[in-house]
């Protein structure tokens, strides 16, 4: 019988992405900067989160010879926050996150691999007490509520740490955490009295007990600072073998027990190296076949190998600032670029400004707070339930459990839960990614300001008073590297994100307009209700009159509207909203309305709006930016139908013409050109966006006139991205409906011969997944041979070896 092997590969992975809401939407509007994904979130997930659970290892011609979900065999910590938008935006995804997790714990003595995080990345040593125990405690609850277990684990952000925060995550029940080595002071041997400075030079091949003032302790890890440098900026990514030798290699042959480990952001497998998920799939195969080495994660390694070495921390250190956290809050020379002579004298000022609102808000809080809570604080720490549950059945449970009133009113409930939410943005607002890089104008420092903004918002709305002034003061005096000071960004980028009740109004009634069911149309985090509404139409007119309640899913506040819009086709929308008008007023108003706008007086129908609702008068620049771009792609859409038949016209009444002048080896003028590229975009896109029944003739004419024409395309995204789409829902349909093997077998087929190379890697999930001993099962003999031969071929294309998926074989 062979003994365990001593020597031990752990690879840990912090996946963490910066807040990127809006900070009254909860959602994230659409980044330019992200085309052709909507956001950063969204691109950064199809190029690494997704793919790390999928990913592919291939076999010598590069074809997939297995599918592997990275995250069963590796240490990972994922933050909440982006938990929260894959649970949302790719529930698939998210379910193999928590699939590997219990698959982790078969693998490594019922230790699971996922870590907890503290909540929205905090730097903790820089963190009021409060603060970091509702952070430690918040990542917990998000954890348990996501994995069903207590974390062994906590990553902290930066690795930032003091004695105080081990302390903080003692308190809590957590029994490891993962530290860079410069992060290391000093060792000693377990019966050895005197202590050996290492400052970085820490060994760390073993675990460490660190002894806590209050006579506690808790275990580090310090991680191979070289190999995970290596990892993050030298190319070890360019082949995971070379990674895998290198971790192997790092272990000595002594016969003591060793742990070669090592922490990276986890974006670099995949986003920050392209198919860095496949370079990390087939390390970890490389390991598992050498019988000389083990897999682990931290938690297993813990219990069959407790420390017996003791270190000693260095305080307010961190894994990203040589200098310990002052890269966080004064211009310590940590950047990541910049131009000539920028610096980074807008942090400390930035920090004090944000603790100057903190403080306020904390009076403002216990002020508020007594009179409505039980335990103002302890009710903080337990709101991270209604984060992670916005139901309004969750809301009654919670604030009836918190509340100091046997019966919580309506109004108290809005204070209430307004209250916690000034709280949590008062927590957001120190997420770490604001002073990481160079500029105090940059996305992630307008992020917080965001947040700052949010919060003091609550605070007006509570108390009456505006402390936004004296803010705004303060970031005048903060300066920046490319505008006078930090306000002028603020004003200019934060300042138009506020959201009101009002601002909502505008947009739901904006909606009415196009929309055809709109009892309870929901908007990010808010939900309209209609009392009454009446759509008109009169050719391209339209106008659309009603009343509505807005609520706040969030806050539980709530607010009666009344209005009018017209829209007068292209981009021309005139809206008029009030809080104030009568009922009676409005259903006398009504009629006259519709009278006119019947008859064609436009005139006359926009100043009964203007004279009656005398309230606010909007445009469709009002709208937020996704839902505005939405309504006027759908104008534009309008528009090139009328463009698309005008090509279609010249392709088809000349199609004979310029076949002739191409045998004769004349230029097409530049005019039919156009005609050949739009309409053969045109054709394709429509195929494979419109109806999805399988059409093979047509499949047939557009690609024979692709050959016809020796046709380029002039640009591909927008086609790959529609066929990606496209043939992952048909291997889905497939499933469920046989004969369509054949038509995604014609489909992919088609789009190699146009050359386009759409990225399979959903389909090829899907397929592989789908493809089941339990599904053929079900199949008929008939629907099985023809099935089998049609699946083999589409499994070839679709970039498999032979014999990948079960069924098959």
């Amino acid at each position: 019988m062979s003994s365990r092997p001593h020597k031990y590969i752990c690879i840990h992975g912090h996946f963490y992405q910066p807040p990127r809401e809006n900070a009254w939407l909860e959602t994230i509007e659409i980044q330019d900067s992200a085309a052709p994904y909507h956001d950063w979130n969204e691109r950064i997930n199809e190029e690494c989160y997704a793919p790390n659970a999928t990913a592919r290892v291939l076999n010598d011609v590069q074809h997939i010879r297995a599918i592997r979900n990275n995250y069963a065999r590796i240490s990972w910590n994922m933050g909440p926050t982006l938990l929260s938008w894959l649970e949302a935006h790719d529930p698939a995804t998210y379910r193999r996150i928590q699939e590997a997790d219990v698959e982790s714990r078969r693998m490594f003595s019922g230790h699971g691999s996922a870590v907890a995080q503290s909540y929205n990345h905090i730097i903790m040593p820089l963190a009021n007490a409060r603060d970091r125990q509702t952070q430690i405690r918040w990542g917990i609850a998000d954890f348990e509520h996501r994995f069903g277990r207590r974390p062994e684990g906590m990553w902290l952000a930066e690795t930032a740490i003091s004695t105080e925060c081990l302390e903080d995550l003692v308190d809590n029940g957590i029994v490891y955490t993962i530290l860079a080595p410069r992060q290391c002071r000093a060792v000693r041997a377990g019966a050895d009295e005197q202590w050996h400075e290492v400052n970085g030079g820490v060994d760390p091949r073993r675990p460490y007990r660190c002894v806590l003032p209050s006579g506690r302790s808790i275990v580090l890890f310090f991680y191979d600072g070289n190999v995970a440098k290596a990892v993050a900026f030298e190319g070890l990514l360019n082949d995971g073998r070379y990674l895998a030798n290198k971790l192997m290699n790092s272990l000595d042959g002594d016969g003591e027990v060793q742990l070669a480990h090592i922490a990276t952001d986890g974006e670099s497998y995949g986003h920050h190296h392209a198919k860095g998920e496949m370079a990390l799939a087939a390390c970890l195969e490389e390991i598992e076949k050498n019988p000389d080495f083990q897999l682990t994660n931290y938690g297993e390694f813990l219990e069959l190998h407790p420390p017996t070495w003791e270190a000693q921390i260095h305080e307010n250190s961190s894994w990203s600032c040589v200098h310990g956290v002052e890269r966080w809050r004064s211009d310590c020379g940590c950047e990541t670029g910049g131009g000539p002579g920028w610096h980074q004298r807008w942090r400390a000022p930035l920090r004090a400004a944000l603790d100057e609102v903190r403080d306020r808000l904390i009076k403002v809080f216990e002020k508020e707070g007594r009179q409505l809570f039980t335990d103002c604080w302890k009710a903080r720490d337990a709101y991270i339930e209604l984060v992670l549950n916005r139901s309004p059945q969750a809301a009654d449970a919670f604030l009836a459990h918190w509340a100091r009133a046997r019966e919580v009113k309506p109004r108290q409930r809005v204070r209430m839960l307004r209250l916690l939410e000034m709280q949590r943005h008062a927590m957001l607002m120190y997420t770490s990614c604001a002073w990481f890089f160079n500029e105090v104008t940059g996305i992630e420092t307008l992020q917080v300001l965001q947040y700052a903004n949010r919060a003091l918002h609550l605070c007006e709305v509570l108390t009456g008073k505006n402390y936004h002034p004296e803010f705004i003061a303060r970031l005048e005096s903060i300066e920046s590297n490319v505008l006078p000071n930090a306000a002028v960004a603020y004003r200019e980028s934060v300042v138009p994100a506020r959201v009101g009740l009002l601002r909502v109004g505008m947009h739901f009634a904006a909606a009415s307009l196009f929309e055809e069911e709109l009892a309870q149309l929901k908007l990010f985090n808010y939900r309209s209700q209609l009392h009454t509404l009446k759509q008109l139409r009169a050719g391209t007119f339209r106008l659309s009159i009603g009343r509505m309640s807005i609520l706040s899913n969030i806050t539980s506040s709530h607010s009666d509207f009344s209005f009018a819009v017209l829209y007068l086709g292209q981009q021309a929308m005139i809206g008029e909203i009030s809080q104030d008008m009568d009922v009676r007023d409005f259903e006398a108003l009504l009629p006259e309305l519709e009278r006119h706008f019947r008859i064609g007086h436009v005139s006359e129908v926009i100043n009964l709006m203007k004279d009656n609702f005398s309230g606010q008068t909007f445009s469709i620049w009002h709208l937020f930016r996704d839902e505005k771009r939405k309504i006027l792609l759908e104008m534009t859409d309008r528009t090139l139908e009328v463009a698309a038949s005008s090509f279609s016209d010249v392709y088809y009444d000349n199609y004979q013409l310029m076949s002739t002048m191409r045998a004769n080896d004349l230029p097409l003028p530049d005019s039919y050109v156009a005609a050949v590229n739009f309409t053969m975009h045109r054709r394709l896109l429509e195929l494979l966006t419109g109806d999805s029944r399988p059409d093979p003739a047509r499949l047939q004419r557009i690609v024979t006139d692709h050959l016809h024409w020796a046709h380029t395309w002039k640009t591909t995204a927008k086609l790959e991205n529609a066929a990606e789409q496209r043939v992952l829902y048909l291997v889905q349909q497939a499933f469920r409906q046989p004969t369509l093997w054949a038509w995604t077998e014609s489909l992919v087929q088609a789009l190699q011969t146009v050359n386009l190379t759409p990225n399979y890697y959903r389909a090829q999930t899907a397929f592989v997944e789908g493809w089941s001993e339990e599904y053929a099962s079900g199949l008929s003999p008939a629907q099985l041979r023809a099935g089998l031969s049609l699946a083999r071929q589409l499994e070839l294309q679709l970039g498999f070896a032979e014999q990948t998926a079960p069924v098959l074989q």
